[in-house]
């Protein structure tokens, strides 16, 4: 979509704002034009000794009345016009914030985050200025033009007027070709302070190791790279938009020797009065300000221009994950995997395949193997961050992708390996499914996951506040954290992919022993838990042991120490290690 098109479509829908800020526009550029005018007669009328004491008052308050007016009507316009040019950036912010929260994970494996802050904030601040700023120095700067042009023809002296307007073509051809560089330097710079939003956002979020690897000076010597060129970047544009004040400056001082000469030998020739060409002068002046607007004008569009075209492709991208679905509500019964397949882009071995398995209501499904066997890839499959290319996934007869997303991860809660805390509280963190949860509610989460007595300890307990990304807390706490609000949320289908790693086994058992009373209480509960640490899963319904992407082994505790596979010694070695520990 163009941006004429976009800001269009924007006005048809907003056109009372508009409508309204024109009609006081045009009373602004009424009595502007009228001053002049007034100005002149009352010259003629003194040289001519025709204006009496009381009529020059009058005269000066019609003036000082017509200021007061255009005061007030340009307080106006900017209230209605700026009100409805801010609306559009709240829709194209909210528009491009839900494109991203319905985006999958390979949408964001390659895009940065600084880049999409960047979009959100400058790239669509230049496409706002251009619906509002844009639009208002357009339409007044053209009318102003219009009306002085009028009367300068019509209303003083045609050939003044005529002869005025000789150098304006040179101008227009100037403005053509600054235009053209401004678009080109404001991509440029738009790219440049997306790569320096980027840095900055990676530089704080990996402070600590910047620290730790002692890379903080080669951080700030990129850092300084980066915003050099930013800075160069938005000089270059800044130079070509003050390249319009002097193509303006000679135009009019162009104009005002052109007319100054001719203004002159009409007056010697009594073909024009002082106050005619008076009028005429300050006519010329008033010519300033949509010369300006022109150059103002061009400067929005091709900024509002080139952030359009870094930010519509992300709003017409395809979603990574389709959201066609129609059921609203996940139907009781098993969940089903059948042939499940799904290899990455770029990658030619498949992180899954011929995957099949069953999990009925109410059971524990224990998913092991080594790293990198496709554990989290199952999860994700199963939460439809990712379709397979092979295979069926059903869940209570229906398959995954007949359901909306909404419901689908509405019936799931989701422990990932790496557990992210936002800036809020303790509490509000783990009441971020359910916000309606009483305290004693969260608590009785929170002693589930076995982190209550590591909360109440901290000085301003469960209103502890966690900094960003939950830094204040260790690791562990973090995933007890993360493990009470996915209880919390009372979910059917409860995934914790690692999810106890930064325990201790003693934590371990007791998260683990209520998880076990949960599913008691709740029979249509059900809960997959991927872990390294077989101790994690040693209760559990099914084990599957996923080696490449295959299933290996599957069935009870009991049953794989019995087959004397991949888990029995992994088991054994980790009971040795566990004994070794201890001593």
């Amino acid at each position: 979509m163009s941006l004429s098109r976009l800001v269009g479509n924007f006005v048809r829908r907003h056109w009372p704002s508009y409508v309204s800020s024109g009609a006081m526009l045009f009373g602004v550029a009424a009595f502007t034009v009228l001053i002049p005018r007034k100005i002149g007669a009352m010259i003629d009328g003194l040289a001519a000794h025709r204006l009496g004491h009381d009529a020059l008052l009058i005269d000066i308050a019609q003036l000082l009345g017509m200021g007061l007016a255009i005061y007030a009507l340009r307080v106006g316009w900017r209230l209605r016009l700026f009100a409805a040019a801010y609306q559009l950036g709240v829709e194209l912010r909210t528009r491009f914030y839900a494109r991203l929260s319905a985006q999958g994970p390979a949408f964001y494996q390659q895009q940065r985050t600084g880049d999409l802050m960047a979009l959100a904030t400058n790239d669509i601040d230049a496409i706002e200025m251009a619906a509002g700023e844009a639009m208002l120095a357009g339409f007044d700067g053209s009318l102003t033009l219009v009306m002085v042009l009028g009367i300068m023809m019509l209303g003083v002296d045609w050939r003044l007027a005529c002869i005025a307007l000789l150098p304006f073509p040179l101008m227009a051809l100037a403005f053509w070709r600054i235009s053209r560089h401004i678009h080109v330097a404001a991509t440029d710079s738009l790219k440049c302070f997306s790569s320096l939003n980027d840095h900055v956002q990676e530089a704080l979020t990996g402070v600590r190791t910047l620290r730790a690897l002692g890379l903080e000076q080669r951080s700030a010597a990129q850092f300084g790279v980066l915003a050099s060129a930013a800075s160069e970047a938005s000089l270059r544009a800044q130079k070509w938009e003050a390249a319009y004040e002097p193509a303006v400056g000679w135009t009019l001082t162009a104009a005002s020797a052109l007319t100054l000469g001719l203004g002159g030998y009409l007056v010697w020739n009594a073909q024009l009065t002082i106050g005619a060409l008076t009028s005429f002068t300050m006519y010329l002046g008033q010519l300033i300000w949509p010369m300006f607007a022109a150059g103002w004008v061009l400067s929005l569009i091709e900024r509002g221009r080139a952030a359009l075209a870094r930010l519509q492709p992300l709003l017409d991208s395809p979603l990574t994950v389709d959201d066609h679905g129609t059921l609203a509500q996940l139907a009781d019964g098993p969940l089903l995997l059948d042939g499940v397949g799904y290899t990455y882009p770029g990658q030619s071995a498949p992180a899954l395949s011929g995957i099949s398995l069953a999990l009925p209501a109410g059971q524990t499904l224990g998913l092991v193997g080594p790293t990198g066997a496709g554990k989290s890839t199952l999860l994700r499959v199963l939460l439809r961050q990712v379709t397979p290319q092979q295979g069926t996934v059903s869940w209570g007869g229906p398959a995954l992708h007949e359901y909306t997303l909404a419901a689908l991860r509405g019936a799931i809660s989701w422990v990932p390996q790496e557990s992210f805390l936002f800036s809020a509280t303790i509490a509000d963190n783990i009441a971020l499914a359910r916000p309606d949860a009483t305290r004693a509610q969260v608590r009785h989460a929170a002693d589930m996951a076995a982190i209550d007595d590591d909360i109440v300890r901290f000085p301003a307990g469960y209103d502890t506040h966690v900094g960003e990304r939950g830094i204040t807390l260790s690791g562990g706490q973090r995933q007890r954290v993360a493990i009470a609000r996915s209880l919390l949320a009372e979910s059917t289908l409860l995934l914790l992919d690692d999810a106890l790693s930064a325990v201790d086994t003693g934590t371990e058992t007791r998260i683990l022993e209520h998880l076990e009373k949960m599913r008691r209480a709740h029979p249509q509960r059900s809960a997959i838990i991927a872990s390294h640490r077989l101790s994690a899963v040693v209760n559990a319904d099914l084990i599957v042991v996923l080696r490449d992407g295959r299933i290996t082994e599957s069935g009870t505790h009991d049953a794989l120490l019995a087959r004397d596979g991949w888990y029995a010694s992994q088991w054994r070695y980790q009971q040795l290690e566990a004994s070794l520990d201890a001593l």
